[in-house]
Order: C-alpha cells, then sequence, then structure tokens
C-alpha cells in the first residue's frame, strides 16, 4: 500500500512518527508532506524522516483560505506522482486532493465542532472517513470513527514513551530539582483569530511567583522577546516530552502541550479563550483530574490553583496515580492506527458492526 502523510504542525510530526516507522516495517511505501514550518521541519529531520516540502503557511484568513488552493494542487501533483492509496493527517488538504485523485482520505481531528468549526466543514464533509477521540462532539456523519484515546497517546503511552534522564543535565538541575514549563501559543492559525491567552504583564507574573519554588524554562513557538530570552529551554526539540515528564508542572496558554503533560502525569494549568471547548481537555480535568482550565478573565484563578499546587508533598506521586487510572480507559493509539490503516477499507466495516473493537487495544 502507498501512503501519504500530510503535516501541519509540529505536533502532527510526534502524532505520525510512530505509525510512519511502522507502516515503513511493514513494507509499505510511506511519502510524508510539510507546509514549511521551521519547528515541524526540524523536528522531521531530527527523526530522519524524509518529507517533500510543500510551501510556506499564509497568515490571515482569507490568505490562508488563497494558499489552500495552492497546497492542494501541489498535492495532487505529489499524490499522482507516488501512485498514493490513502492520505492522512490533520488536514484540509488531503480530503479535496482526494477528490481529484483514486487516493482515499482519512482525517484526523481531536477538536469538537464548536471548537473548530471552519476545518470540520472543509475536510470532514470531503474526507472519505474522520478519525477522532471518543470524547469529542463531531458531526453526525457516518465517516466519523471514533476510538477511546487522545493524539498525545500516539506518541505518550507508556508502551511506546520512556522518559531521557539526560535532560537534567542538559538543564543544569541535579535530578529531583524543581522546575517549571511555561509554553506560550503564537495564536496565528486559523481557528486563533480573536483568540487570547496569557498577557505579557500574565507571563512576568508567573516567572516571579514560580523563580521562588525552582528553576523556569519557557518553550515558544514564536521567538522570545527579550524579556524572556533568559527563560528559554536549553534542550532540543525532540526531548520536550521529556522535559514535560519531569517539570514540577506546566503553566501555558496551549491546548497540545497542555494535555501532552497531562496525560504524562505532569500537573497542567492552562489559560486561555478556549477553555470549556475542548472535549479531551475537559474530559482529563473533570473526569481524571489531570489538569486545570481557565478563561483569560481568571488569571487570579491560576495563580492561587498554582499556590495550592506548589502546597501539596506529594504532587508527583498523586498525578502519577492519576494517569495509571486514566491508562486503564484508553487504547495504544498507534497500534490501533497501525491496525485501521493496515486493513482499510474493512476495518471500517469491522468498526461499523463492532463499535467497541478499538478497545482490542488497551
Amino acid at each position: 500500500m502507498n501512503y501519504l502523510i500530510d503535516i501541519g504542525h509540529p505536533a502532527h510530526v510526534h502524532l505520525f512518527r510512530n505509525l510512519y516507522f511502522r507502516l515503513k516495517e511493514s513494507g509499505h511505501k510511506v511519502i510524508v508532506t510539510t507546509k514549511n514550518i521551521p519547528s515541524a521541519v526540524k523536528l522531521l529531520e531530527q527523526y530522519k524522516i524524509d518529507f517533500i516540502g510543500i510551501g510556506a503557511k499564509a497568515d490571515g484568513l482569507f490568505n490562508k483560505f488563497l494558499k489552500q488552493f495552492f497546497f492542494t494542487r501541489q498535492l495532487i501533483k505529489i499524490i499522482k506522482k507516488e501512485k498514493i492509496d490513502i492520505t492522512l493527517g490533520v488536514s484540509i488538504t488531503i480530503s479535496h486532493a482526494s477528490l481529484f485523485t483514486r487516493s482515499k482520505s482519512i482525517v484526523f481531528d481531536d477538536d469538537d465542532f464548536n471548537a473548530t468549526p471552519l476545518f470540520a466543514l472543509s475536510s470532514h464533509l470531503f474526507a472519505n472517513n474522520v478519525l477522532v477521540p471518543d470524547c469529542c462532539k463531531t458531526m453526525s456523519l457516518k465517516k466519523i470513527k471514533k476510538y477511546p484515546g487522545y493524539h498525545e497517546l500516539a506518541y505518550l503511552h507508556p508502551k511506546i514513551f520512556q522518559p531521557d534522564e539526560s535532560i537534567w543535565q542538559e538543564m543544569g538541575l541535579q535530578v529531583g530539582d524543581p522546575y517549571f514549563v511555561l509554553r506560550f501559543n503564537s495564536f496565528k492559525a486559523h481557528h486563533d483569530i480573536k483568540a487570547s491567552g496569557l498577557s505579557d504583564d500574565n507571563k512576568q507574573f508567573l516567572i516571579k511567583i514560580l523563580s521562588k519554588a525552582g528553576r523556569v524554562f519557557i518553550s515558544g513557538e514564536d521567538e522570545l522577546i527579550p524579556e524572556f530570552r533568559n527563560y528559554k529551554l536549553p534542550v532540543p526539540l525532540e526531548k520536550i516530552h521529556s522535559v514535560l515528564y519531569y517539570a514540577t508542572f506546566l503553566v501555558s496558554d496551549s491546548q497540545t502541550m497542555t494535555s501532552e503533560a497531562a496525560v504524562l502525569g505532569t500537573p497542567s494549568l492552562r489559560l486561555n479563550s478556549f477553555v470549556g471547548k475542548i472535549s479531551y481537555l475537559k474530559e482529563q480535568e473533570e473526569k481524571y483530574g489531570l489538569t486545570y482550565g481557565f478563561y483569560p478573565y481568571q488569571f487570579n484563578e491560576l495563580v492561587n490553583k498554582i499556590e495550592e499546587l506548589l502546597s501539596y508533598k506529594d504532587l508527583n506521586e498523586t498525578w502519577k496515580k492519576k494517569r495509571a487510572l486514566m491508562h486503564k480507559d484508553k487504547i495504544d493509539v498507534t497500534a490501533f492506527f497501525v491496525w485501521f490503516f493496515e486493513n482499510y477499507p474493512s476495518s471500517v466495516d469491522t468498526m461499523k458492526k463492532e463499535p467497541d473493537y478499538a478497545y482490542n487495544f488497551l
């Protein structure tokens, strides 16, 4: 079988890299395309994944709309040249390109329809199938197939991920020293129009209070402003999950890294305007108690929760127990993905006849 994986965000590299290597190991042809996003390109290079660049993303909703025609055209050419059977990705482009080629498109999504309606309408309606976590609130389409997991478990499930202890030395710390990770979002995606998160004053205050309890490290999607550069995380991008695993906790205005910390059993606190709109984060907060969400006007409440967490004497042990409870309900997502694609399209029929089939991958 010939597959094409389209990358549109650094997190997609993590989401698909294990699937990529397992499909390759089974003798399949796998082509990777990517928008020219420096951090995504760097990750692909670090994981030694060959890729084809299809151009840079545009800023602004109208420019993104126009650029989409270019991306689709580029992908159609590649699909035809490489004789691709199945395209996959968190991607509008693959669903559109498949309409003009022999390939079938499977879109991945973990956002609720109300959070990213434009993406859902532009991709789900045109895709052959859509794979989503079972906690997501989506459109009622027969082509949507749900599984008990999160995107982050495709690369952070205990069967796959083992933390790298070398990060302690790289960060200039002794093993067990308390440290905190701050993650700042750029809010440049199409669904980020009018979205908001931590202000610069908020960030300065967080650095001030957390520095009293341990080292502070900042990870950001954009170049950090001068005031924050001394806190830049001095660890290669591919080791960020080991950093999160050992961190005391994460404070962020990003969705993905908040969930990554949660599934690793690290407390995570998030402040942005998407709070309450993302079902997988709501589930991680309300069912498993792994993370906390705050609206932009609730910065004082965020600070109060930070002070509460700092008072815990057994914070790490408590959260690792919560993580273990979560994993009892969630599958090895990569194993499920491999089964789904290697057996497609009969895998779709299997899931239709046996809605709980994915639990075979616990």
